[in-house]
């Protein structure tokens, strides 16, 4: 009777050890939290590019893209906040995720696309020459044996090195960190020309129009747009909806006027 017993209790045991197995193997996974909503944008830019995005005589960050920017903010309701960053290394920044954005008179081309995704584009621009306002040099033919700067890492070298012709008609071509020391460069006779982004090199123009002038040729028209991260379809797509809401209600074309005189929107 006794073999009988614990071979009883032997069975129950096993089919208790079973149906706990079972209930483990059964029950339902955890709910995976929900991802945080995001509360804050990083936008990094070059904080000596006016219009765009530049320093005041107070030192406080302001231009176009500034304003667009925090105006497209509120309407996602996020903060935002801007990162002075080493422009010829944007990309690193972005891919990194020390910054979320570039917004700064980013150019869409199709190399940048490889790394970046942009938004629509926001702003049509062209790659201007500029000269001293005495300047014998009046169309980029005129550039041969002639020393042109641009600024280091920006669409104006792509878009100089693309017209091949010209580009290697030049007795040197010199790169800067960014288009004021180009600008003064040129003012001070160590460059012939400088290409520069239309929107930066006609605000320079307008403010010592007896210094400089700007050639009726130029490198190529182009588009701006706000670049994020390839997988950051999110905040793309955020960015997106808030500025074709800017464009519809005619906020975007306002800031434009502000700083341009003109709306100047895509």
């Amino acid at each position: 009777m006794k073999k009988i017993a614990a071979i009883a209790l032997l069975s129950v045991g096993a089919l208790l050890a079973a149906c706990g197995k079972n209930e483990t193997a059964q029950a339902p996974a955890a709910a995976a939290p929900a991802p945080a909503a995001v509360a804050k944008i990083v936008v990094g830019l070059d904080d000596n590019f006016p219009p765009m995005g530049f320093r005041d005589d107070k030192n406080q960050l302001v231009g176009f893209d500034i304003d667009m920017a925090r105006e497209a903010a509120k309407r996602m309701g996020v903060e935002v906040e801007f990162k002075p960053i080493d422009w010829s290394a944007k990309e690193a920044e972005l891919s990194g995720k020390r910054v979320d954005a570039l917004w700064n008179g980013l150019t869409i081309t199709d190399e940048r696309k490889q790394n970046i995704a942009f938004t629509a584009p926001y702003m049509e621009n062209h790659q201007i020459i500029v000269v001293p306002a005495k300047s014998a040099i009046k169309t980029k033919a005129d550039l041969a044996g002639k020393v042109v700067g641009a600024q280091d890492g920006s669409s104006a070298v792509d878009a100089v090195k693309k017209d091949e012709a010209v580009f290697k008609s030049f007795k040197e071509f010199k790169t800067f960190g960014d288009n004021v020391t180009a600008l003064m460069d040129l003012s001070t006779g160590r460059l012939d020309a400088v290409v520069v982004d239309e929107v930066v090199g006609r605000y320079y123009v307008a403010k010592k129009p007896q210094d400089y002038a700007v050639l009726q040729d130029n490198f190529g028209t182009e588009e701006y747009g706000v670049g994020v991260r390839k997988d950051d379809t999110a905040l793309q797509g955020r960015l997106d909806t808030a500025l074709a809401e800017m464009k519809k209600d005619g906020t975007a074309g306002r800031i434009a006027e502000q700083w341009f005189g003109k709306n100047i929107i895509k």
